[in-house]
C-alpha cells in the first residue's frame, strides 16, 4: 500500500508540473505576440511615402474587389457551391471524381470545367471545397481547381487577339495540361491517402440523389448560366457574337433568372407565392435602375435568401450549407486581398511596398530566373477574370520576354495569395505548398520551353 501510495502521488505530481509547463508555453506564446505585435507598432514607418500608399493600395484593392467580384462573383458561386454540397449525393460525387472513379471521365470532367465556368482564382474556391467535401479525389478535386480559373474560353480568346494567336493557343494546350498532369502529380504523392480514401468510399452506401438527374442539373447550370452572364467582360471589338453578348448580357441573366424562379418553384418545391412575392420587387428594381445592375441583382440576394430561410428543410439546408463556405472563404480572402494589395498595388496600376519597375525589370529575355519570377510574381498576385490580358500587355511593352509571359498566364490566373490561404483550410498547408510549387515549377518549365521555341 505505501508503495501504491507513493507512486499515485508521484503521478500526480508530474501531471502537475506538465501541466504547469504547458500553461507556461501558452503564456510565452502570448508573451512573444504581445511583444511582437507591440514591436511592429512602434517601429511603422508611417512616415515613408511608400509605406503610406501601400496601405492605401491595400484598401483600395480590398474596396474594388467588394464592389466587383463579392456580389456578382462570390456570393452566386457560394449558392452553386451549396446546390453541389446539398443537391448531388455523395455517392454521384464519388461516382464521377471519387478516387475510384475512371481517371479517364473524372480528369475529362475536371479539367474542362472552365470552359464553363468563366470564374477567377478566388470564385473558384466555394466550388472546390464543395466537391472535395463531398468526396472527390484529391487529384480530380486540383485538377477542377486548376482548370476553373485557367482554361477560361473568354480569357484564352482575348489572350489570342491581343498578345497573339501564338500566346492564346499555348496558354489553352499549357492550362488543359497543367490541370491533369498537377491532378495525377498530387494524386501519386499522396497515393496512400488517396487508397485509404477509396477504402473508405467503398464503405459508403449507395444513396439515391433527392431529384432526378436532370433536375439537379437544371438547378445547377442554372445559376451558373447567371453567373458567367453576370460576369461577361468587355470586348475590345464593338461588333460580334462576343460584343453582343456584352450588350445584352443582362437581359440573358434576366432570363436566366426566370429560369431560376421556375426551378426553385418546380424543383425546390417553395410556394409560387413565397417566389412570386420575392421576384417583383427584384423585377421593380431592373426596370427602375436599368444602369445600375447591382441594385436588382443584390435585391434578389436577399429575396432568396429570405424564402429559402421560410421554405422546406431541403432550402433550409442549401442555404446552410452556402453560408457555411461564405463564413469559411470571405474572411481568409479579405485578409488574403489586403496583403496582396499591400505588396504590390491596388487595381490601378498602383505601387505597393515592392515597386512595379522592380517586377518588369526582372521578367526580360528568357532565362530561368525570368520564368521563375514571373511564376512566383503571378502565383502571389490577384487577377480578376480577364484582367491579367491587360496588366501583361503593359508588362510585354516593358519589356517582359515571350517565355516570362506564359510563364505568367499558366501561374497567375489560377492562383493567388487569397487562393492559397483558403485552398490550406481546405486540403491543409502541405498539400496545398505541394500544389503551388507544382504550378510554379511547370509554369517556369512552359515558359522557358516557349522562349526557346518562339
Amino acid at each position: 500500500m505505501p508503495n501504491n501510495y507513493r507512486q499515485s502521488i508521484d503521478q500526480l505530481f508530474a501531471e502537475y508540473r506538465k501541466h504547469i509547463r504547458m500553461n507556461r508555453k501558452i503564456e510565452y506564446k502570448k508573451l512573444i505576440w504581445i511583444v511582437g505585435i507591440f514591436l511592429l507598432i512602434y517601429y511603422l514607418p508611417i512616415s515613408n511615402n511608400r509605406f503610406t500608399s501601400a496601405i492605401y493600395e491595400a484598401l483600395a484593392l480590398a474596396k474594388w474587389y467588394a464592389r466587383e467580384h463579392v456580389l456578382l462573383c462570390l456570393v452566386p458561386a457560394f449558392f452553386i457551391a451549396g446546390v453541389i454540397s446539398v443537391f448531388f449525393s455523395q455517392s454521384t460525387v464519388i461516382k464521377y471524381l471519387g478516387t475510384s472513379a475512371k481517371k479517364w471521365l473524372a480528369y475529362l470532367v475536371a479539367s474542362v470545367s472552365g470552359t464553363i465556368l468563366a470564374v477567377c482564382s478566388c470564385t473558384i474556391l466555394p466550388l472546390f471545397s464543395g466537391i472535395y467535401k463531398r468526396g472527390a479525389g484529391l487529384g480530380p478535386a486540383i485538377a477542377f481547381l486548376y482548370s476553373g480559373p485557367a482554361i477560361n474560353i473568354l480569357a484564352i480568346i482575348l489572350t489570342a487577339r491581343i498578345l497573339g494567336a501564338e500566346l492564346g493557343i499555348a496558354r489553352i494546350v499549357g492550362a488543359v495540361i497543367f490541370s491533369v498532369v498537377i491532378g495525377l502529380a498530387m494524386h501519386f504523392i499522396y497515393r496512400n491517402e488517396e487508397i485509404e480514401k477509396a477504402n473508405n468510399q467503398f464503405a459508403v452506401p449507395e444513396s439515391e440523389d433527392s431529384h432526378p438527374l436532370w433536375q439537379t442539373a437544371f438547378h445547377f447550370f442554372v445559376p451558373v448560366a447567371i453567373l458567367v452572364f453576370a460576369n461577361w467582360g468587355k470586348p475590345n471589338a464593338s461588333t460580334g457574337t462576343w460584343h453582343f453578348i456584352f450588350s445584352n448580357k443582362w437581359l440573358i441573366t434576366g432570363f436566366f433568372g426566370i429560369l431560376f424562379a421556375i426551378s426553385l418553384i418546380y424543383i425546390l418545391k417553395l410556394k409560387y407565392k413565397h417566389v412570386l412575392f420575392a421576384a417583383i420587387p427584384v423585377a421593380i428594381l431592373a426596370l427602375s435602375f436599368p444602369g445600375i445592375p447591382l441594385i436588382p441583382f443584390s435585391a434578389a440576394v436577399i429575396a432568396l435568401t429570405i424564402i429559402l430561410s421560410i421554405g422546406s428543410d431541403e432550402s433550409k439546408e442549401w442555404l446552410d450549407a452556402s453560408w457555411g463556405f461564405a463564413k469559411q472563404i470571405l474572411p481568409l480572402l479579405t485578409m488574403g486581398v489586403l496583403i496582396a494589395g499591400f505588396l504590390l498595388g491596388g487595381p490601378e496600376n498602383g505601387q505597393g511596398v515592392i515597386p512595379n519597375n522592380w517586377i518588369s525589370g526582372l521578367v526580360g529575355g528568357n532565362s530561368l530566373f525570368a520564368n521563375f519570377f514571373a511564376s512566383i510574381a503571378g502565383a502571389f498576385m490577384y487577377f480578376a477574370t480577364l484582367t491579367e490580358v491587360p496588366i501583361l500587355q503593359g508588362l510585354i511593352a516593358n519589356g517582359m520576354g515571350k517565355g516570362p509571359a506564359l510563364a505568367l498566364l499558366l501561374a497567375g490566373p489560377a492562383l493567388s495569395l487569397p487562393n492559397m490561404l483558403v485552398i490550406r483550410s481546405v486540403i491543409g498547408t502541405q498539400k496545398t505548398l505541394v500544389y503551388v510549387s507544382l504550378v510554379v515549377i511547370m509554369a517556369t518549365i512552359s515558359g522557358m520551353i516557349y522562349g526557346v521555341v518562339f
